[in-house]
């Protein structure tokens, strides 16, 4: 309950009742006078010209000569006075739902700000529903002051969102919309407005393996999403730079961390920046040539390149010329990585068949380059309870541009995830991993609230596709020629099979000032035809060397998934080196928080496996049933992956070069 009894919005609340009533009065008007300028216009007309008169004379006559001007320009009153309040609608009611800017600085209202901070919110719980695992809570402070307290502080910024900028899950829950505001005839008569009591949420995130992901970036830029690919559900979601809920209560600190361009650290990576997915996207390009029964076709990649048309640049493997591998099929390709081979592969399916998987795994095509980079939000994906969460959690849409006609040379280099393919997030390769890791080949929608039924966004492949994908992905990580074989093997030693798919991309980046951290600006100089300099401009200055970034796509266990995530590092090297280690560590961290249960293993000592009652002194453990969202009726077992021909006469191949892919 709350009054608002000498309240500074008192007075502006009369104001708005004055104004909103001289409109009302004005509209009434308005449309009185054209109701009776309709009933008398004949009756004038009648007392100044004669009945006899033709037409054309009497229209130039009395009031109809007279008012022809008035009548103009009361319509333009009447449109005006509609476009504006039309404008006052737009901004009262939609622009909540539509406009970011709007949902960016909707923190500014005062009347919601007092709501919500006036307003008791409820405790935010990670999937435990263990209170000592709380995320947000209440603790009373040394002064004895209730204050809001978080945990996980920066470990979970990105996802709970602060009172400032975009709108994130504290604000989404607990925030006071305008519809719930008090109405300026309540705030005058002084009534008692009573809220709504703010219920407990229980999360999908794990705040341990959380923590876990936040070690294992600790010191580099990038993100982490962990998804369970059966339920959707959202296990750890992580972005590094973050920043600290309790410090951005302060807005200076707020305003400073806005403005650092270098870190970004109010920027979840995760969800709300573009990157070149690199070799990550054959993953995608794979999934297409399945749905479109085109995994059987082999292509030769030789030492010369592949020319994609006359007269286009050559596409070579990253080991350039030196890099043969021969007439190979699709398993091979995908251990190895061979840009070559799906640069065929995306020219020989065209871009009516990739538009068709994007569009089932999430991503949207674009016929113009300029639409696939607006960054608009794609808050459909989420399988969440209301819409302001889904506009809190709504990652960037993953874009790739495909059109009817489009060169060949730009089909290819999609096809192994460069040139037109370069808008993808990191929330959206761990989708596309989920995606063939559900056993029956659906994309679940990701949740994030732990009671919600798990939804089906689109059938990405068939069973039997999906785990012959499977398949194709674990000889990348344990084939002969695989190339994160020399990573996992202490993760194989405790009986987790993985897949993957490494992925590297090269990114032009502006230089920042070390000491500063602003962007580094040069100055150009724009001249006519003759030469004379016609006005100085600045622009950022480019690194003469590229950021090379490191993807990693993992699947675990292989035979019946229980996560599967996409790990990027910027500025990491090759994915073998950086990402594909801490998707190591992630899939052993989960093992032993219960996440993964491998067949015939035990938990480690004193861990319960998650989602089970703690077990009673003698009791024995019962075997876990799935859920039907969690599994299908007849699950398929995805076979252990077997070498294929290429790499059985490479198995003595040093795995050192395998690992700089």
């Amino acid at each position: 309950m709350f009054l608002f009894a000498d309240i500074p919005e008192k007075q502006p609340a009369l104001l708005s009742l004055i104004f909103t009533a001289g409109v009302a009065l004005l509209v009434l008007l308005l449309f009185v006078s054209l109701l009776l300028w309709r009933r008398r216009r004949r009756s004038a007309l009648d007392s100044v010209a004669s009945a006899d008169l033709p037409p054309e004379v009497r229209q130039r006559l009395g009031a109809t000569s007279t008012n022809r001007g008035l009548r103009a320009l009361r319509w333009l009153f009447v449109l005006l006075a509609l476009g504006v309040f039309g404008f006052h609608v737009y901004w009262a009611e939609y622009a909540v739902e539509s406009n970011e800017r709007f949902q960016e600085l909707s923190y500014k209202d005062l009347r919601n700000r007092r709501l919500a901070e006036s307003t008791l919110r409820g405790w935010i719980l990670d999937r435990t529903g263990s209170l000592d695992r709380a995320l947000a809570l209440y603790r009373r402070a040394p002064n004895g002051q209730i204050v809001r307290d978080y945990p996980l502080d920066t470990e979970v910024s990105q996802i709970l969102g602060s009172d400032r900028g975009d709108p994130g899950l504290e604000r989404a829950l607990f925030g006071v919309e305008s519809s719930a505001a008090p109405e300026s005839l309540d705030v005058l008569m002084k009534e008692d407005i009573k809220q709504p009591a703010n219920l407990d949420v229980r999360l999908t995130i794990d705040s341990e393996l959380q923590k876990e992901a936040v070690a294992q970036l600790k010191g580099r830029h990038g993100a982490v999403v962990v998804f369970n690919p059966q339920t959707g559900e959202l296990l750890a979601m992580y972005s590094n730079p973050s920043y600290s809920l309790k410090e951005v209560q302060d807005e200076e600190t707020w305003i400073r961390l806005n403005a650092n361009d270098r870190d970004r650290p109010l920027v979840n990576r995760a969800t709300g920046a573009y990157y070149i997915p690199g070799s990550t996207f054959k993953t995608v390009v794979m999934l297409a040539a399945f749905r479109a029964g085109m995994q059987n076709l082999k292509f030769n990649c030789s030492a010369a390149g592949f020319y994609a048309e006359r007269g286009a640049k050559v596409i070579l493997d990253s080991g350039g010329t030196g890099e043969v591998h021969g007439t190979i099929g699709i398993d091979t390709a995908i251990e190895v990585s061979c840009n070559q081979y799906f640069a065929q592969l995306a020219i020989k399916l065209g871009p009516e068949r990739l538009a068709e998987e994007v569009k089932a795994l999430g991503i949207t095509s674009y016929a113009t380059p300029e639409d696939a980079v607006r960054g608009r939000k794609q808050p459909l994906i989420w399988d969440v309870s209301s819409e302001a969460m889904a506009r809190a959690l709504a990652p960037r849409e993953a874009t790739v541009v495909l059109r009817s006609g489009m060169r060949p040379y730009d089909l290819g280099l999609i096809g192994f995830g460069q040139g037109y393919a370069g808008q993808m997030t990191p929330f959206q390769m761990a989708l596309v991993a989920s995606a063939i890791a559900n056993l029956e080949g659906k994309l679940m929608k990701p949740k994030i609230e732990y009671d919600r039924p798990s939804e089906v966004w689109a059938q990405a492949a068939a069973p039997e596709q999906a785990a012959e994908m499977r398949r194709i992905m674990g000889l990348v990580t344990s084939g002969g020629s695989g190339t994160a074989t020399s990573v996992f093997p202490g993760v194989h030693a405790q009986g987790i099979l993985t897949g993957g798919k490494t992925g590297t991309a090269e990114k032009e980046v502006p230089v920042y000032d070390p000491k500063t951290g602003e962007m580094v600006l040069e100055k150009k100089i724009e001249r006519d035809r003759r030469g004379n300099p016609i006005r100085e401009y600045f622009v950022p200055k480019i690194s003469p060397e590229k950021r090379i970034d490191s993807w990693f796509l993992c699947i675990a266990p292989l035979d019946r998934p229980q996560v599967a995530m996409a790990v990027l590092v910027e500025g990491g090297g090759y994915g073998a080196r950086a990402a594909a280690p801490i998707a190591a560590a992630l899939v052993l961290k989960a093992r032993d928080l219960g996440l993964i249960n491998v067949a015939g293993a035990q938990p480690p000592q004193g861990q319960q496996p998650q989602g089970q009652p703690p077990q009673a002194p003698g009791q024995q453990t019962p075997r876990a049933q799935p859920s039907p969202a969690q599994s299908p009726a007849k699950p398929r077992a995805t076979p252990r992956p077997r070498a294929t021909p290429v790499a059985e006469q490479r198995n003595a191949r040093d795995l050192n070069r395998a690992g700089q892919r």
